[in-house]
């Protein structure tokens, strides 16, 4: 008798051995992410879905989360897929909406282009060229007024002529004979 058999009639049904590993959860996904508001409370997160573990991912990044995707490799083993800086990531949307908000060119496409804040960066000097325009802009102002108080103070005497012309500052030369000199 075939020790497999379900009933004694009936000849016993084995199956094949499917080669591979048997390990469960050998294709699954950890998201796990951290805020700094809760650091202690992760949200870890398993599914065997590639695509919905990215996705998770995406949306906990867009909270403002820390996010590390992984790979299952098999007993407990996990390899880092990617990272997610979520704080980094929000700056760069606020900075990039500040930008025009305040008026500012956008980012262009050349500038920095694999760095992570690069609209950060780009909003600062922007903000600090609008910041040099404004200071030169007030210099210049305040030369322009303190021209025109002197120019104003001192018109009466810029219209008379020097006192060497006038008469009565006129000195009288002095003839010296040629024995003297």
């Amino acid at each position: 008798m075939n020790r497999n058999a379900k009933h004694p009639d009936r000849p016993g049904y084995r199956r094949r051995a499917v080669p591979g590993d048997h390990t469960p959860n050998s294709r699954g996904y950890r998201v796990t992410a951290s805020w700094d508001a809760r650091p202690d409370r992760p949200a870890i997160r398993i599914t065997p879905d590639r695509k919905k573990a990215r996705r998770m991912a995406r949306d906990y990044a867009g909270q403002g989360a820390y996010v590390i995707l992984e790979e299952h490799r098999g007993r407990d083993l996990w390899r880092t897929l990617a990272e997610f800086d979520g704080p980094a990531l929000l700056a760069e949307q606020h900075a990039e909406q500040t930008l025009s908000a305040e008026g500012h060119p956008a980012t262009p496409a050349n500038y920095r282009p694999d760095a992570a804040d690069r609209h950060r960066t780009w909003l600062e000097w922007m903000r600090a060229k609008a910041e040099a325009e404004r200071r030169a802009r007030v210099e210049a102002d305040r030369r322009r007024r303190r021209l025109a108080v002197e120019a104003k103070t001192s018109a009466r005497e810029l219209m008379m002529p020097p006192a060497i012309v006038r008469p009565e500052q006129r000195q009288r030369a002095r003839h010296v004979t040629g024995a003297q000199r």
